[in-house]
């Protein structure tokens, strides 16, 4: 049983004074007086830049760039723990490792940081580890993946699986002219907790407000064969009520799957959502699509906390 406590890891966002999305992350506890953020190798540099630009002349803190010296293997699907928990001294089961913690064990010879979570809506672990130990893990990894039907997954893999589970992408799905309240992400601001940050005016101002005139959806065409690519129009009734923001083919869903943003000043609530005919153009052809405010696999993300 690994000595090392478990500490705590929250999804968050970081926003503008209007409430746009600048940054899409993770912040892992390390100790009381020690983070780490994790956001996406696309917008590191910018990411970086807005939290030194943000640090209050007063503060005691110190920012570091680890990222040349960490790689992360991303360990994920049904049978992730079957294929780690031997390879660990560590209990990797649900109560001893629950989702959304983050600790240090080892694997095979290698000590690293493991974290419970994950981007394609299955059990698995994110592993955080010194670069020039990362090699030695991926051969362990791999030397032991047979039994439990190990692949290498890509870039492209990981977008479609993303997109079925409705996970957000900064730069498709939310960018710094998107609030968390218009992109279904209202659960990670703590409007609860006595403490300022920057764009709460705005959110709560948006809160506040009746009728939520643009909202991220979720869709699903009809016809399994169509594409959708990103940015096809998104028809309700006959009228042009958005764009998609992101789209892939959802192989688990069997068809094209797509996120975009609709607007309607009337509000976009879930009546708005059931009441309509839901229409995609790809290629100038409309195709038929069943829309929905939540995530259309798995909906109570269990796969991933079992």
């Amino acid at each position: 049983m690994s000595p090392w406590p478990p500490t705590g890891r929250v999804y968050t966002q970081w926003l503008n004074t209007r409430g746009g999305i600048e940054a899409d992350l993770t912040v892992t506890r390390l100790a009381d007086d020690s983070y780490m953020v994790v956001t996406a190798a696309a917008t590191a540099g910018r990411d970086l830049h807005w939290l030194r630009g943000n640090v209050t002349p007063d503060a005691r803190l110190l920012i570091d760039d680890v990222t040349n010296s960490q790689a992360v293997l991303g360990v994920m699907g049904p049978n992730s723990r079957a294929l780690l928990q031997p390879l660990s001294d560590s209990d990797l089961g649900n109560e001893a490792f629950p989702f959304g913690t983050s600790r240090e064990i080892t694997i095979g010879n290698v000590r690293l940081r493991a974290t419970r979570i994950s981007y394609m809506g299955e059990l698995g672990w994110e592993l955080y580890v010194p670069s020039e130990f990362a090699t030695g893990l991926f051969d362990t990894l791999l030397a032991n993946g047979e039994p439990h039907e190990l692949k290498l997954g890509g870039m492209h893999a990981m977008d479609s699986l993303r997109i079925e589970k409705a996970y957000r992408h900064w730069g498709h799905d939310i960018t710094d002219e998107d609030t968390p309240l218009e992109a279904g992400l209202g659960f990670a601001v703590a409007f609860d907790k006595n403490s300022d940050f920057i764009g709460r005016d705005a959110l709560l101002k948006q809160k506040a407000e009746k009728k939520r005139v643009k909202r991220l959806l979720q869709f699903a065409l009809e016809d399994p064969e169509p594409l959708l690519y990103h940015n096809e129009p998104i028809y309700r009734d006959g009228v042009l009520v958005g764009h998609t923001s992101s789209a892939a083919y959802g192989h688990h869903l069997g068809r094209a799957i797509a996120m975009g943003y609709v607007r309607h000043d009337g509000g976009v609530d879930s009546d708005y959502v059931a009441a309509g005919k839901w229409e995609i153009d790809a290629g100038l052809k409309r195709f038929t699509a069943k829309a929905s405010l939540r995530p259309l696999y798995d909906p109570t993300s269990a796969r991933m906390k079992v």
